[in-house]
């Protein structure tokens, strides 16, 4: 070996490692001097490394981050300005966009001046593209000139008249949530981006917000919170994070919905007839409370909900959601099948509750859950033409995906797509003190130049069954590197400068190499993938079939051109108006414990399968390589089979 003399080690992480704390190093704070200043009282054991540290290499998902970034590129900034000045009574001669953010739309602001610089932020981060920065600093000083144009703190692109409405529960629909979008917009500017008029302007939106909420009882502020207001209670502790203005942790907490935490805290599952995604952001801001605060009781929020969601609430694929809601007791999914599935919304969400659990405790199956919905939903949600993204994720049979357009759609969805394929380098890598946690299998490359190292990682993990790093140190590095074994990696092997190692690790763990490293030093991951299903909860019949992290679906032939884009298709907003009717699935012939009896390959270059069905026999492929055709996910197995 001319390099490190590396030990594996088979064991898991300690589960003591529970009772320990850590932080997002992205949230902190800069006191008077500009010196940071941590107010973090919960710090996360494993931390992510700050994206600017971390690069995507050739592979799908650079090509969608390059896809984005030219759809950021592309929106002019006086059309995403230009309901924010008329509110403000400013002139605007530019075209309104479309979509939700019409000047008649009541959720209009969301993204143009939220989703939008949240992105910007996060894409200057992943990228450095200063030309954007550029543009998102440009946006930033038009918002300011809004905001002083309505003289009181307040920056949206509707009317104040609209909280007037929900101060008097007058049908609204949902005002907090936008500017909760806007808020969060402008603090990634200034966190990521150093923008320091973005801080200025959000936390005068902030003191509008103090004012607005104060006169209200806590019984009123609770039937307020009726109506669903996003990451408002997120934002306003990030923002005390970054001040230290201890007022805005106290309005932090009057987000805090009783009805809903109540049970949570209790271990009581009462998710029946809720909007999933007005509730997952609530938990996010629980998650972020607990550490700035210590206080248990959102810890115990956090865990037992996502615990909850994962195991009883999720699809194969990892989302959420029918109807953008919860509309069964917990594990009853098997008619839960239809074309407005799992919400996109909600499975980003959930990729940033699962970041906050991984970094107060850094298991395994925190990130094997993380690498399902990415590799499967997310990845899943982009036309690769223009770059736009999907609403629902149809989970059914013979269901399509729906795109936005370019100008005329701006639903929730494409807000969160714009941020999420603007970040796909954030959680790839994590460290301690002394330690690398290699969590996913993303072609990348990352810096730490405070330990003297780079790593790069090689990989086209949709067709490769392994990775392979290779280690660049000034100096000899006895930086510990814990590779995740994922819960499917049933047998696998490492070598380290070609050199196999005895020791493994069991499914679902973290397989330690220790140093000391040197410049060339390579190790080498195989993870043979092989043919598994997922059961629904309630009806073992029900499967879907995965190779490896993969979910397959059955690929038929595209839908309608007219179907690739604009409306979503058959559109529920109200998660209790009554259930769709169970589709016929499609049947196959084998053995339920045996996906193999009904499953064969069909050609592994381009992961591709086959199954036998009652009538005819399908071809299979990864879902997140649909794009415009017809596809089925979930099978209804019968008995038979050798």
């Amino acid at each position: 070996m001319t390099g490190a003399a590396a030990v594996a080690s088979a064991a898991m992480l300690p589960s003591s490692a529970r009772a320990l704390f850590a932080q997002d190093p992205v949230i902190e704070s800069i006191d008077a001097a500009g010196e940071s200043t941590n107010r973090e009282r919960v710090p996360w054991i494993a931390q992510p490394f700050p994206m600017k540290q971390v690069r995507l290499l050739a592979g799908p998902c650079q090509q969608m981050q390059e896809k984005n970034r030219q759809y950021l590129h592309s929106l002019p900034n006086n059309r995403l300005a230009h309901s924010f000045k008329t509110t403000a009574g400013l002139p605007s001669s530019a075209e309104p966009l479309g979509g939700w953010e019409k000047p008649d739309c009541e959720l209009r602001g969301h993204f143009n001046g939220g989703h939008y610089l949240s992105a910007v932020a996060l894409m200057y981060s992943s990228t450095g593209d200063e030309d954007l920065k550029k543009k998102g600093d440009a946006l930033v000083a038009e918002l300011a000139r809004c905001q002083a144009a309505n003289k009181n703190g307040y920056l949206s692109a509707f009317p104040e008249e609209l909280f007037d409405r929900l101060r008097e529960r007058v049908a609204v629909w949902a005002p907090f949530y936008t500017v909760h979008k806007i808020m969060a917009g402008l603090l990634d500017m200034y966190l990521h981006t150093g923008n320091t008029q973005a801080l200025e302007v959000v936390q005068k939106m902030a003191g509008w917000v103090e004012i607005w909420s104060g006169p209200l009882s806590y019984d009123h502020m609770q039937r307020v919170l009726g109506t669903e207001y996003g990451g408002m209670g997120e934002v306003l502790c990030n923002l005390y994070a970054v001040t230290g203005k201890r007022q805005y942790l106290a309005m932090a907490r009057r987000f805090d919905k009783k009805v809903f935490f109540d049970p949570l805290a209790a271990h009581r599952d009462e998710l029946k007839g809720l909007h999933v995604n007005t509730h997952i952001p609530q938990v996010i801001a629980a998650a972020r409370a607990f550490e700035l605060t210590r206080d248990i009781l959102y810890r115990e929020i956090a865990e037992y909900f996502w615990d909850e969601v994962v195991s009883e609430r999720s699809y194969c694929t990892g989302g959420t959601s029918n109807g953008e809601g919860w509309k069964t007791d917990p594990g009853k999914l098997s008619t839960e099948l239809g074309p407005s599935t799992t919400e996109d919304c909600c499975a980003y969400n959930m990729l940033k509750l699962t970041r906050h659990l991984f970094g107060w405790s850094p298991q395994a199956h925190y990130m094997d859950y993380y690498e399902r919905v990415l590799l499967n939903h997310r990845l899943g949600t982009m036309d690769p033409e223009t770059g736009t993204t999907m609403y629902y994720y149809p989970i059914g049979v013979n269901l399509w995906k729906t795109y936005a357009t370019a100008t005329d759609s701006f639903w929730c969805c494409n807000g969160t797509g714009v941020e999420e394929f603007a970040k796909l380098n954030d959680t790839i890598y994590f460290r301690d003190d002394n330690a690398i946690f290699v969590n996913l299998y993303i072609p990348s490359q990352l810096d730490w130049p405070q330990k003297k190292l780079k790593l790069r990682q090689e990989t086209d993990y949709r067709r490769q069954q392994s990775t392979k790093l290779t280690l660049t140190a000034e100096e000899p590095s006895h930086v510990l590197i814990h590779l995740r074994i994922p819960y499917w990696g049933r047998g696998g092997s490492v070598k380290v400068n070609g050199h196999p190692l005895s020791a493994f690790s069991s499914a679902s763990s973290y397989l330690t190499l220790r140093g000391p490293w040197r410049s060339g030093d390579t190790i080498e991951l195989d993870l043979p993938m092989d043919l598994h299903s997922a059961p629904m909860p309630d009806d073992e019949t029900v499967q879907a079939p995965m190779y490896g992290p993969f979910v397959l679906a059955a690929r038929h032939l595209e839908a309608p051109r007219d179907r690739w884009y604009g409306e979503m298709g058959p559109f529920d907003r109200h998660p209790n108006s009554g259930p769709i009717p169970a589709p016929d699935l499609s049947a196959a012939v084998g053995k339920m414990e045996d996906v193999k009896s009904w499953v064969q390959p069909a050609d592994s270059s381009s992961l591709t399968f086959r199954a036998a069905g009652a009538q005819q026999t399908t071809t299979l492929v990864p879902i997140n390589q649909i794009v415009h055709e017809r596809y089925d996910v979930y099978w209804k197995i019968r008995p038979g089979g050798g």
